[in-house]
This record gives structure tokens, sequence and C-alpha cells, in this order.
């Protein structure tokens, strides 16, 4: 419960002067003018700036006390009562002649005289009070009131030299409890009873309401995303949705006379969507939108007595102008005088945070993996259908006809989730690139529960560098001192102060506005696609910490072919047994090293990748022992870098399983050395390694195992609400 703060001050008492006042459980708002006697009014406004700023002080001095709230069970909308009524009367003119003052109300209603600062709170007593013009009388209540005006507080004034009181004054109250209550507390957090709700507070000991975006299709007879429109059409729909509870405690004949106003800001009416259930909740007509967009405020009706129900679905992500965070506000207004406009009374304001877009890491568990099948990789998808049938999860196919020979799935979306204390679904995010794919996400995966977001610059200013192979993010890493608990998100553009491509604004907008996944850009615009996928991945690991970050290595790849060299196998040939439309050269170990512009070339592309190696152990808090290199070559097209043969670190992790682009490298032995390396590093880790061939159906076209698929996994088990951006 809070509380309501007021003061009343009798500048000229008059025998019998009453006034009769509602007050609320709740923090102040209101212009004490309205109310106050027309003595009061002609005090002016200093005076009441003074009273203001009395009650302020007083208002923080206690917290606000909100109950636990859940949609349901027993603990459903309980109440602790730990709220009061605060007024204070201030005592400065009075009758001529008055030298005492005595005080008292009726039970129920707790008075203490405050007489300085420095000396605090006494509680009143039936004694008279030697009158000093900095005392101040303070009425605490503790609950509503039963009836109108069923409480009040006469004070009297006395001279020694009467026996009767000089004058007195009576002020009746009528109090009602009124709050707006969301879920402040969290799974996971601390239940704290005491908070301010109109602060949003991360971390294990915060507080604060979360609001998801209604991004999803619950109706698969809609064309649109659940809030693209103003309507309920569904009542799975309300399950994505925050509940509001209004809670009104007092006598109903008080509100003959006042109203309560539901309110938000035209900033936050934008962003998020309110509706009242008015009738039977099994019905979607019951749902009333009462605000977002052009509505801005609402007169609540009285449906159901003490208590209104409202539900509150998002509408925008965080983005850049837009923290996140969206206010309501219930105002209590009085209508009950003819000769003044109606007045606030109080007002309460919750605050709710918008869930951020999540990423998932490739060493979360997998649910299902997406390919597309084209005209030349069926054995490519039976390749990977093998591999998911092995870490069990589901398979889904993009057939021909819907991606229109688009294979590239992994950079047209990304998947991730958003997650409340109530509902947890997955959203995929919309990659700018928009080829043959670009119906896929929004046609085939949103739907129930399955949320669709996208950022699209408005000059259309795209590069290979928005495809969403070039967007990863690690496992949670601490770095600096700082936990990043869901990791942090990585993608490329170039170097600092340098010209060049980076991802579209409105993107890294996006990804930054997020806040829990703090993103890092790193260095790709050597690289010919330009993409992130091209040199690194993370694999999970049983030891240090979790995973192991897998990075391109021309060096590494180098002194393996010089070490088969030495062992005399410098004739073994890499591409053998390629198969394809187009034939394909073989090229021995010898002609490898000996081909110095090959050679200079992977030099420069190992100084690049070790440019990203430190910039990854910074931000990443890596050492060594955290990165394994895996040997690759790179060659050069049009003064870019491409994979000199199936770039390994291009891999698909679904758990232990792992399918890694087939490199077709020298066979010494009957065994790939390039294999038999990747399996000496990983496997090891307990990471089973399949080799996948490629060559014709992706590495051609400047692509990989990776490139050509796209999974969705299991969200994180820590929530983002406990962590501190």
């Amino acid at each position: 419960m809070g509380f309501k703060l007021c003061s009343w001050r009798p500048l000229s008492p008059l025998p019998g002067l009453t006034r009769r006042l509602p007050f609320c459980l709740q923090r102040p708002l209101f212009d004490v003018r309205a109310l106050l006697c027309p003595a009061l009014q002609r005090a002016g406004p200093r005076s009441l700036r003074r009273l203001q700023l009395s009650m302020t002080v007083l208002a923080l001095e206690k917290g606000f006390a909100w109950p636990p709230f859940s949609r349901g069970g027993k603990n459903a909308g309980s109440r602790r009562r730990s709220g009061f009524l605060t007024l204070v009367l201030l005592v400065r003119s009075v009758p001529e002649g008055t030298e005492m003052f005595e005080v008292y109300g009726t039970p129920g209603v707790d008075i203490y005289i405050c007489r300085s600062v420095d000396r605090g709170r006494e509680r009143a007593d039936t004694r008279r009070w030697h009158f000093d013009a900095g005392s101040e009388i303070i009425v605490v209540m503790n609950s509503p009131s039963n009836d109108l005006n069923d409480s009040h507080v006469q004070i009297s004034y006395h001279s020694s030299r009467e026996s009767l009181p000089l004058a007195y004054a009576v002020l009746y109250l009528t109090c009602v409890d009124i709050s707006l209550d969301c879920d402040l507390n969290c799974e996971g957090r601390q239940d704290r009873s005491f908070v301010d709700k109109r602060q949003w507070v991360w971390g294990p000991g915060g507080y604060g309401a979360i609001l998801l975006v209604n991004c999803d299709k619950d109706n698969l007879n809609c064309d649109e995303r659940d809030n693209c429109d103003q309507h309920v059409h569904c009542l799975q729909d309300l399950e994505d949705m925050s509940v509001m509870v209004l809670r009104t405690q007092g006598p109903a004949a008080l509100f003959d006379d006042h109203r309560l106003v539901l309110h938000t800001s035209s900033y936050d009416a934008q962003r998020a969507r309110v509706f009242h259930a008015c009738g039977p909740e099994d019905s979607c007509e019951a749902y009333r939108h009462v605000l977002g967009q052009d509505k801005l405020s609402y007169e609540v009706p009285r449906f159901h007595g003490d208590e209104e129900h409202f539900f509150v679905e998002g509408l925008s992500f965080p983005d850049a102008g837009f923290t996140g965070l969206i206010s309501f506000h219930v105002t209590l207004l009085d209508d009950s005088n003819e000769d003044f406009s109606e007045s606030p009374i109080f007002t309460d304001t919750v605050v709710f945070r918008v869930a951020p877009w999540i990423m998932t890491p490739s060493t979360l568990p997998p649910l299902e993996v997406y390919v597309c099948r084209v005209r030349n990789n069926t054995c490519f998808v039976d390749a990977v259908a093998e591999l998911v049938r092995k870490a069990g999860c589901k398979l889904t196919i993009c057939p021909q006809t819907e991606n229109r020979n688009d294979r590239w799935i992994q950079d047209e979306m990304e998947l991730g989730y958003i997650q409340a204390p109530h509902k947890t679904f997955p959203v995929v995010f919309d990659s700018p690139r928009n080829g043959e794919l670009q119906d896929f996400p929004y046609k085939r995966i949103l739907g129930p529960d399955f949320g669709y977001v996208t950022r699209e610059p408005r000059d259309s200013s795209v590069s290979g560098l928005d495809s969403f192979g070039n967007l990863e993010v690690s496992p949670p890493v601490v770095a600096n001192g700082k936990e990043y608990p869901l990791g942090r998100i990585l993608f490329g553009g170039n170097l600092p102060g340098s010209s060049g491509r980076r991802v579209t604004r409105v993107v890294r907008d996006f990804l930054n506005a997020q806040k829990v996944q703090s993103p890092v850009e790193l260095f790709v615009d050597w690289l010919a696609v330009g993409h992130v996928d091209e040199f690194l991945s993370f694999v999970p690991a049983p030891d240090g910490k979790g995973f192991r970050m897998l990075l391109a290595s021309p060096s590494t790849c180098l002194r393996l072919f010089q070490e088969k060299r030495k062992w005399g196998h410098g004739r073994a040939l890499l591409f053998q047994g390629v198969r394809g439309a187009q034939p394909v050269n073989t090229v021995s170990i010898n002609q490898v090293l000996s081909n110095e512009s090959l050679i200079g070339y992977n030099k420069f592309v190992q100084s690049c990748i070790d440019w990203n190696r430190e910039v990854l152990k910074r931000e990443l808090g890596l050492t060594e022992q955290d990165i394994i290199d895996i040997p690759q070559l790179f060659k050069t097209e049009r003064r870019k870098a491409v994979a000199f043969f199936p770039d390994l670190v291009n891999m698909l992790v679904l758990g232990q399983h792992l399918g890694i682009p087939k490199p077709f490298g020298p066979v010494i032995n009957g065994r790939c050395c390039l294999e038999e390396k990747v399996r000496s590093l990983l496997e090891p880790l307990g990471l089973h390694c399949t080799f996948i061939d490629d060559f014709s159906s992706y590495h051609m076209l400047h692509g990989e195992v990776h490139c050509g698929t796209n999974v969705r996994r299991q969200p994180f088990a820590f929530k983002w609400w406990n962590m501190v951006p």
C-alpha cells in the first residue's frame, strides 16, 4: 500500500471551521490550493511551495509498499498492509493570544507533534502543547475509510487567560487506497516488498515489471503480427501480455464525484498498448483497447468493484532513442466542486521495461535446424539431416518453391528469443539483405509463439556485411572485471577510423539498444564476403570456461604442410575426389609451399586474424588456452580474401556433434591430413566431427556449412533481468 500526504493550514481559524477532504493511500500529486479553505489560498504561492516541499521530504522518508503479484494461484493479488496516509498540519497563523493548542483524532488516526526538525516527532496525547510557529501536526492513517468522512482531526487553540478555546478547526477525512500493481519481483530476484514502482532496477537485488513485444501471430487466420492492430483475436494472445491491476479500497460513494483516469505519454503510447478486461474473461470481445498510439488517457469504469484488470503488450523493441522503459499512470481527479475545474488528488505510476531480443551462442543445446533444398544440394541436405538425427533435434527444410534457389539461410535471419517471468518465446530477426529468401522468416517462421522483428535502412544502403553470417554471439564471459552472463554479440566492420564497409546503422543501433549482450565490432573488411563466421566459431568444452573459440589460422596450416613435406609427403594432393559440374584442379603440398604469392597473401590474412584475436581476447576475457587454431588457407579475389579450400571453422555446432566442411585436403596414408588435424584438436573435448561435402554446392559460391544452415537453440538458463548491463 502506498500513502497520500497533504497539508492543511488554517490561517484565520474561526469557531466551528471544518473541511471535508478525500485522501488516498498514495504519494502526493495535487494542487493544495484547490482543496483547502480560502484562507489558505491567501497565503500565496511562496507559502504553498513551502508546504509542497515539506510534503515531498516526508514522502521520501518512507518506502513504497507494493505487494507480490502473480498471475494466478492462492497468492495472486495478495496485499500486505504496511502503507499509511500522512498529513502535515502546519501551525502558523493562529488566533490572537494563542499560547497552546490541543489536537486529537478519531480511532484509526494517529497524531504526532513535530516542534522542530532536531527534536523529531512525539506522539500526541491529551495534554496541551505549547504553541510554536514552527510546529507541525502529523496525522497518520493506516487503512482506508469505510464511509465518507468517517475520520477527523480536531485542533483547538487556547490561552491561559481563557477557560474556553479561542477557536477550533475540524478536518474530516475520507481515505481510499488506490494502487496500480504489476509483477515487480521477477524470478531469481529477492522478494522485495518495499520498492519504488516508478523505478526499474537491474540485477538480482533489483525490481521492475517486464513487457514483451507481442510480435508473434497466435491467430493463423490473421495476416499481421498480434501487435499490429487494436484487437485481441484469440485468448492465447493474452498470454504474451503483462497484467496490470488497478485496485481501489474505500467508500464507493467517493467515486460519485471523483474520476479515475489511466494515462500515458504520447511517446510511450507509440510503444505499448493496453486492453481493459470489460466482460467475460473467455471472450475476445471483452478486451477493449483503451491506451496506445492515438489513445493517451482512459476514464476507468469500475466494472469489477475493487479490481480492474488490464493487459499490456509491447509494440517496439528497445532501439535508438528508446531505452525500453514505458510508464503508465492512474490519477484520481476531484470533480466535486462546481466552482473549480477538476483537480488531481494523486497519481500512482508503474514502469515496465520492454524485454530485449537475445541471441543464443552455438554452445547452447539445439532445438531445430533449418536448411534450404535447392537444385544441386541433395547430398548436402541428406548429410545435415543425418547429423540432426544424431543430435536429436528437429529439422525444417525450406523447399525450393519458397527459397527460389537462395540457399544462404544463415544470412537471411538470426534466431533469438524474448523472455518475461510469465512467458518465453523465440523471435526471428530478419536481416535487411532481402534475397530470394526474404519472405521465409515472415511467411513460414512467424506464427503462434514465434515472433518476428526486422530492421531496414530507409535509404536501402545494404552491403554484404548486413547478412547475418556476420552476426554471432559468444558464450557467457567475464572481461575486464565485467560479467556478460549472456555473452557478447560479435559483428564485423572495418578498422576503427578507416573507411569501408560496416553493418548498416539501423541494425547496429538495434543490437546496441538491447543492452544485455554488449556488441563487439570486429575487422572483416579484408574478406570478400565479409562475415565473422568465415574465421571464428565457438564449440562447447567440458573444462575451463565451458567453451573454446576456434580461429582460422593460415600459419597453422602452413606449418602442417611443411611438416608433411618434411616427412616426404610433398606430392600429396588437395582437391582429390571433388565431384561437381565444374572440374577442380588438384594441387600438391609442394605447389602450395612454393607459391610465394599465396604464402605472402596468407601472411597478410594472418595479421588480420591476429588483430581480431587480440580484440577478442580483450573484449571476451580470453587467454591462449581458450583458443584453438584451425588450419586454413585463403586466396585473393578482387583484392579480398576467400577460402582456398572449404573453410573448416564455418561449421554447424549441434551439441557434441559438429558438421564441418570437408576440406578435401592432402590424403596421406589413406586419410586427409586436414581432417586428422581437426579431429586431434577437437575430439579430446568430447566432440564428434562429421565432415560434410559442401564443395560444389556451397564452397564454390563462397559459403560453407554454417552459411547454409540455421539453428534455433534453447534459451539461456540465466534470466536477463538479473544482470547489470
